[in-house]
């Protein structure tokens, strides 16, 4: 049987590990007096969405009103599953509908395809990306990102911040000082690097071979075409971004 896991909604264990979060938040800011984010940004993905609401609604003392921005470049390393095609931006609005949508969201999923999985330095691509339009139109000192792990990892590492794996629902402080560098314009063309491909069947696989890979119905083999993905624009500004990472969790 071919079962579809598409933008997995939480677990209750996933329900339980970020009221951790948000309790730990709480008590550090009721104890420690701890700042509190300024600004919220998350992941489009439905268990993100969740995730970030348990965590942060509801806090008392925090600086400002807890209402997220939803950043499509936030989710996690897309690959040809399911689970990583995000839901149309009306079901989103209706489930979440105090969120607040990036200005180019789009209603349906235009990042996934089910055909070529995002690579290591595509992903960097898009961290990198998404950083630099948070850097340099956010004037807050102190802002919450909530994404995926993959994703978590990327982002450190475009900031130059020592591997450090996440475990589901745990909170990871980063000081960043971010310096705006004006780039001349146009820039150059660049390169976006190239996303790999995912054999796939074209209709639902009948049976799984002994290693784990899929066996098309009427023996047709799968498909392994690649598609492009220029879906990194190029922008005019650049950050040279220092991280600090001393006394940090």
């Amino acid at each position: 049987m071919t079962v579809t896991w598409e933008d997995a909604a939480l677990t209750p264990n996933g329900i339980g590990q970020a009221q951790i979060a948000h309790d730990f938040w709480q008590q550090e800011i009721n104890v420690q007096k701890m700042p509190t984010p300024e600004s919220f940004y998350t992941s489009p993905l439905t268990r993100c969405l969740s995730t970030a609401n348990i965590t942060y609604a509801g806090l008392s003392g925090l600086a400002r009103p807890f209402i997220p921005t939803i950043k499509e470049y936030l989710r996690e390393g897309i690959s040809i599953h399911t689970c990583d095609h995000r839901r149309n931006k009306t079901y989103i609005q209706n489930t979440f509908p105090s969120y607040i949508f990036e200005p180019a969201f789009q209603e349906y999923d235009i990042l996934w395809n089910g055909v070529t999985a995002e690579t290591g330095n595509s992903q960097a691509v898009r961290s990198k990306t998404v950083l630099d339009e948070i850097f340099s139109t956010d004037t807050a000192t102190y802002i919450s990102i909530t994404t995926h792990s993959g994703e978590g990892a990327s982002l450190l590492s475009v900031l130059g911040h020592i591997p450090f794996s996440l475990n589901t629902g745990a909170i990871i402080p980063v000081l960043v000082r971010a310096e705006m560098q004006y780039l001349p314009s146009p820039l150059p063309p660049r390169t976006t690097p190239a996303w790999t491909p995912s054999p796939h069947c074209t209709t639902p696989p009948l049976t799984t071979a002994s290693n784990g890979d899929c066996v098309c119905a009427g023996g047709v083999a799968p498909v392994t075409s690649t598609l492009v993905n220029d879906v990194y624009p190029a922008t005019t500004t650049a950050l040279h971004l220092d991280v600090y990472t001393e006394g940090l969790m």
